[in-house]
């Protein structure tokens, strides 16, 4: 009976096996992005709008880090944060699909006795290395040992099974209901939330001679499925862009096991007709398992097989969806329907989901600094023209941006501290201790714009009137900062790191000009041409200008990294 079979050692040896497989697959993949880094954002910011191109920077990018679940979140990450526009997500996507075969490719070789040596050499190198990127080679190392080691207790574990006719009858079911096989291997994905790990699972089975080729191939089918779950998952609270693209990698990935399943036989004998050796030959002597390096009852062409259906079912959906990719992009703008809210008080771009990929949370601080800054420069416009024309009206409408100001600065603030507590880089850590000067200026000009409109309420409810020399020399005053402040805006928008010199004649230009306005204000109170309660605002007005120019400055001093 099966039950005879389900003793302690089987099931520690699964759940460990499993346990060892994810923990080293997410190693692995965590070593691998720290040592692409800022390649990777380098590479998806040059894209273009060329499909192919995006595709082959999927591609790369998955087999760099192998893991299209992580590509895809990132991808994600950045199509929230406004860098990476539907069309190109949905091309990278295609090409991740491909990229991210290459670990059941490696897995397929009988690599299983480097898995040792190689745990030694990453744990020696990630725990004495000096310097951080051979820490990081370690821990692909590590991780790489783990997964194969992980694959080994694996196929040890599945042993007992050799000789349950009831294991046996069960997985042959799968085999002969191909939706069944898919559907388990959509569950297992979503359960382990890797379809590389998955895949592994199914290379064990089958290698050990429990699962037929048919079998393996339905449930390959289903993983590709299941891997569209973790994106889906990771677009829930983002905005329009980033779930419609969520969505067209569920899409075709299950409009491609579809048409698959249609022609499964053709499938798997054109697999089986590319792949050397017989799938289903079952090593039956002392003999064959010595020449082919395994077991009684093992399968040694299998796992060549079932690389090669995940190879090539996702090649082939590639080279079919890459001429629709527009009409993709189409198709999920008009399922899913709506439009981005632009609700000044929330946050547009940061996730904190992605404080795993330093780099997509990174691009999601930039991108979320640029709409605090945006906001700001109009607040300062805003508060200007309240000065000028005191309309009550303005005053709900800047309330409500300078709340907004204070929000966003804290929330910037708490990721980026999140941020700061993962294993990074020192450049990122530099990075984040610039962008966290920013929010902090930034919103002390939110304060400053807020003393200027109360002196402005004030100014109107004591029906106070400036001179006409007064009133010209405030409007002066507001026009250089709103310019300056106007021009660091656009530098953060482009990204430009060469403005420190214009930054600093523009910031002496308003602290000369309050310096010749304070002398021009004491002359005319000698005069009898300003009273003193004018005086007194008048004084204070300029004063709130000249600070909203310094941290102005220190906002441009931090996007150069002069902190």
């Amino acid at each position: 009976m099966l039950a005879h079979y389900l003793n302690q050692n089987l099931i520690f040896g699964v759940v460990g096996g499993i346990g060892l497989l994810l923990f080293g697959m997410k190693t692995m993949s965590e070593g691998l992005q720290k040592v692409a880094g800022d390649r990777m954002r380098k590479v998806l910011a040059s894209l273009t709008s060329n499909r192919l191109v995006g595709s082959l920077v999927g591609l790369g990018l998955a087999a760099v880090i192998q893991s299209s679940s992580a590509t895809t979140v990132m991808v994600v990450g950045f199509v929230n944060a406004g860098l990476m526009t539907l069309v190109q997500a949905i091309g990278v996507i295609l090409g991740a699909n491909i990229g991210t075969t290459v670990t059941a490719q490696l897995i397929a070789f009988k690599i299983g006795k480097l898995a040792l040596p190689a745990i030694g050499l990453g744990v020696g190198l990630k725990f004495f290395a000096h310097r951080k990127s051979w820490a990081y080679l370690g821990e692909i190392f590590l991780g790489f040992g783990l997964l194969f080691l992980g694959l080994e207790v694996l196929q040890g574990a599945f042993e007992p099974f050799k000789g349950s006719s009831e294991f046996r009858e069960m997985l042959l079911a799968v085999g002969d209901h191909h939706l069944l096989g898919v559907l388990i291997g959509t569950v297992i994905t979503l359960i382990v939330q890797s379809s590389s790990a998955t895949i592994g699972i199914t290379i064990a089975l089958a290698s050990s001679g429990l699962l037929s080729f048919e079998a393996s191939i339905a449930l390959i089918l289903g993983e590709n499925i299941g891997a569209t779950i973790t994106a889906n998952l990771a677009a829930v609270g983002t905005n329009l862009a980033a779930r419609r693209t969520a969505f067209v990698h569920f899409f075709f990935n299950v409009v491609g096991v579809g048409y698959m399943l249609l022609f499964f036989s053709q499938f798997m004998h054109f697999i089986d007709s590319v792949t050397p050796g017989a799938a289903d030959f079952v090593i039956q002597t002392q003999q064959q398992a010595v020449s082919l390096g395994g077991e009684l009852g093992d399968k040694p062409f299998i796992a060549r097989h079932i690389a090669n259906t995940h190879t090539l079912f996702n090649l082939v959906n590639t080279l079919v969806f890459l001429p629709l990719v527009g009409w993709l992009a189409r198709l999920a703008t008009l399922l899913i329907r709506g439009h981005d809210t632009d609700p000044g008080a929330s946050l547009r771009f940061i996730d904190h989901r992605v404080l795993n990929t330093p780099t997509v949370a990174l691009a999601q601080a930039r991108a979320e600094i640029r709409h605090m800054a945006q906001l700001t420069l109009e607040m300062l416009k805003e508060t200007i023209l309240f000065l000028r024309d005191q309309e009550e009206k303005r005053l709900p409408i800047l309330e409500e941006k300078e709340l907004a100001v204070d929000l966003l600065q804290k929330e910037i603030t708490d990721f980026l501290v999140a941020l700061g507590q993962k294993s990074i880089s020192l450049k990122t850590s530099q990075e984040i201790v610039s962008l966290m000067q920013m929010a902090s200026d930034l919103e002390r000009i939110g304060d400053h714009c807020q003393n200027l409109w109360r002196l402005g309420q004030r100014q109107r409810d004591q029906r106070i009137r400036f001179s006409g020399g007064a009133r010209g020399e405030l409007e002066e005053m507001a026009g250089h900062c709103q310019e300056f402040l106007s021009f660091v805006v656009a530098a953060l928008d482009r990204g430009d790191r060469t403005i420190l010199e214009r930054a600093e004649e523009l910031e002496n230009l308003v602290d000369g000009l309050e310096g010749k306005l304070r002398n021009n204000h004491i002359r005319r109170l000698n005069t009898g041409e300003c009273g003193v309660m004018p005086g007194l605002i008048f004084i204070d007005l300029i004063h709130n200008y000249e600070k909203v120019a310094d941290h102005t400055f220190k906002v441009a001093a931090a996007l150069v990294g002069r902190n």
